[in-house]
């Protein structure tokens, strides 16, 4: 073999031992790229909703520019969807678990363990550090706002669950139209979400008397007033 073979047969065993090229413009360590961005806009939207804070406001924070935040996520309301449905879909997730234990369970099924089991992901939630609570926040606005886009990530998120917990109910409680206990855990829902962002006059109507609650004390309080308005009879 002469030396020009020589040469041309070690530069082809050089290119098969070469690793692919990265795909031109493609970042390394997408995946926790992602989510930093994720966590960045999470609470970006938490603190001025959805129509006050940008794209660029956004990439500021996360310490990246604006075209990686395109180039995941295409546009604003899909990169809120996807910061909306990342916790969401996991406490939705936690909601169908605890119900499952609970009719997995030998025991009676009362109202206020029904309304506990879907309130205590939320809780969790909140007190789960910065990006909880941030999340809750971000929960409390959505739920405020009555567009077409607010509605149908709501539906999207909730919907599976929350059914499935009027339907446990309307067992639990026969006497009750199922109409009538979907109406008042449209109730539930709105007392949960104010209580939980802290805008409650909890100190004001007390006197003073109680400056704070703690999360168990605060929940078992909430879970005793919407059971009990759950299961009355008056209409």
């Amino acid at each position: 073999m002469d030396s020009k073979a020589t040469v041309a047969a070690e530069n082809a065993v050089k290119g098969e031992k070469k690793k692919p090229a990265r795909q031109p413009g493609r970042p390394k360590n997408n995946g926790k790229l992602k989510e930093k961005i994720l966590d960045a806009a999470e609470i970006a939207f938490a603190e001025r909703g959805y129509t006050g804070i940008s794209v660029r406001d956004i990439a500021e924070r996360a310490g990246v520019n604006q075209g990686l935040i395109r180039y995941y996520f295409d546009t604003k309301e899909q990169l809120f969807d996807e910061v909306y449905k990342r916790r969401g879909g996991l406490l939705s997730g936690h909601r169908h678990v605890l119900l499952d234990r609970l009719l997995d369970s030998d025991q009676p099924i009362h109202v206020r363990d029904i309304i506990r089991a879907y309130l205590q992901p939320q809780w969790d939630l909140k007190h789960s550090g910065e990006s909880g609570a941030a999340f809750a926040r971000l929960q409390s606005r959505l739920h405020s706002e009555a567009e077409e886009h607010a509605l149908r990530l709501r539906k999207e998120v909730y919907d599976a669950s929350v059914k499935r917990y009027v339907d446990v109910l309307a067992q639990a409680i026969p006497h009750l139209p199922r109409r009538t206990i979907g109406l008042r855990m449209s109730f539930l829902v709105g007392t949960y979400m104010f209580m939980l962002n802290d805008l409650g006059r909890i100190e004001d109507l007390t006197e003073g008397k109680i400056h704070h609650l703690s999360k168990d004390e605060m929940l078992d309080n909430i879970v005793a007033f919407l059971a009990a308005g759950m299961e009355s009879d008056q209409p």
